[in-house]
């Protein structure tokens, strides 16, 4: 598969071009002990980066619905204030994206995070004015990742058959799959291992930004 032919890429933002683990680890982490959960009954916080909220919190430590919605409440309201490390972009995304664009290619993003919150990050490193296409998630519930990514394809004015999808877990890579298509997974976020790259079948893996750069560019 040619990847570098296709003329859109659609990037996930967290652990992909934002570096937000930390932030998200610490704000969560934050919570979570309050609500009631021990520090040993935490585990590996990294499985809440990725997967839609309030989901994830139901899907990782087992709340229920409602457990899951409140808790994401409290969360979103104390990492929108900067809680934790905040969301700067990964060395070497600004050069990254500046190649792509003189290589004739588009860029969007295509998120599980909010809509808004995605924007005002967007906004806050500097990217408003150079991706051609940014779409979130629209509501807690009723929307999705493959939603997300339509979105963009077609805000972006292109079709699933131009179009190639770069994202750090196999979430991303399935959601892409779902609408037909290929994913490029990236490691450097450190938020899966290649293994789960690999079994999600992603189309290629890049272990750097210089790396993907060469996949998308050729």
């Amino acid at each position: 598969m040619d990847l570098a032919a296709r003329k859109l890429v659609v990037f996930d933002w967290d652990g992909t071009l934002c570096d937000s683990m930390q932030g998200i680890i610490a704000t969560a982490r934050s919570v979570l002990l309050e609500w009631g959960i021990g520090e040993e009954d935490l585990g590996d916080l990294t499985r809440l980066v990725g997967p839609p909220f309030p989901q994830a919190y139901s899907w990782v430590y087992g709340l229920s619905e409602e457990d899951a919605a409140e808790v994401t409440r409290r969360y979103r309201a104390r990492y929108e204030e900067g809680e934790g490390a905040g969301w700067p972009l990964f060395e070497g995304i600004p050069g990254m994206l500046d190649a792509l664009h003189a290589n004739g290619k588009l860029v969007a993003i295509a998120s599980s995070k909010r809509h808004d919150l995605v924007m005002r990050q967007v906004r806050d490193n500097g990217l408003a004015d150079v991706l051609d296409a940014v779409c979130g998630k629209l509501a807690d519930t009723g929307d999705s990742k493959e939603a997300a990514i339509l979105r963009a394809v077609e805000q972006a004015g292109c079709s699933v058959d131009d179009t190639v999808m770069v994202g750090d877990r196999n979430l991303d890579v399935e959601a892409a799959r779902h609408v037909g298509i290929p994913c490029v997974g990236v490691l450097w976020g450190g938020t899966a291992p290649r293994e789960e790259l690999e079994d999600a079948d992603a189309a290629a893996i890049a272990e750097t930004v210089v790396q993907l750069e060469s996949i998308l560019i050729g």
